[in-house]
């Protein structure tokens, strides 16, 4: 075959490769904003497919199922949000303490441009299908002790520096934190307003910070 004609196969390929990604990735965001609009179980598939203005026989070349469906898409947005805390909780330039805070507006930002409407998908699919499907519940708990292992690494180096209580677990903080974390999201969601997130933030500064006298807090690098 002339190199030409070889050259014009590859060519080919690479372009049906890359219109066959599209086309999943365009599934799959759709889901998630479909997901975070209905829930899982009131969103059909009829719906994604208008969202993503896909052709209905394109579905079952990419997914087996729509619970294979909602796992990829679950697992998207898993990805993209640990590319977010490694975003924040990975600033050198920041103290530790100070990520986590930073954090925390970015994602109360995000909510009020969102109207609190929609929240995390992660929080909603865990309230929605942790009992109805073994698949999604194990795979949402991993998610959540991914999300905490980055947590309690950013408050050891915190409670390190002396911006967190001796006094404190930091692996035990961390789940606190997430857990007080998701269900401030879910009250936001309810009010239609981010105050719960706010309150969070102001007591958990009050909570975590080193007791009078106890070495490396503020007061005595002050000193």
């Amino acid at each position: 075959m002339p190199r030409g004609s070889v050259e014009g196969v590859w060519a080919v390929s690479r372009v049906g490769a890359m219109a066959r990604e599209t086309t999943k990735d365009n599934l799959l965001e759709a889901g998630r904003r479909v997901f975070l609009e209905r829930g899982y179980n009131h969103s059909g598939i009829e719906s994604v497919l208008q969202a993503a203005g896909v052709p209905k026989g394109s579905f079952y070349h990419y997914f087996q199922s729509k619970e294979d469906f909602g796992l990829q898409v679950l697992e998207r947005f898993a990805t993209a949000h640990e590319a977010d805390l490694e975003r924040f909780l990975g600033d050198a330039n920041l103290r530790p303490l100070d990520r986590l805070w930073r954090l925390a507006a970015a994602t109360e930002e995000r909510l009020k441009q969102w109207e609190c409407r929609n929240g995390c998908l992660v929080g909603n699919l865990s309230q929605e299908m942790a009992g109805q499907s073994e698949a999604f519940r194990a795979r949402l708990d991993a998610i959540f002790r991914g999300w905490a292992g980055r947590y309690a690494a950013c408050l050891a180096e915190a409670q390190a520096a002396g911006d967190v209580s001796s006094e404190l677990d930091v692996r035990e903080l961390a789940e606190f934190w997430l857990n007080s974390w998701q269900g401030a999201v879910l009250r936001a969601k309810t009010i239609r307003s981010t105050e719960p997130l706010r309150t969070f933030v102001r007591l958990m500064s009050r909570f975590i910070a080193p007791r009078a006298g106890q070495s490396g807090g503020p007061a005595a690098r002050d000193e």
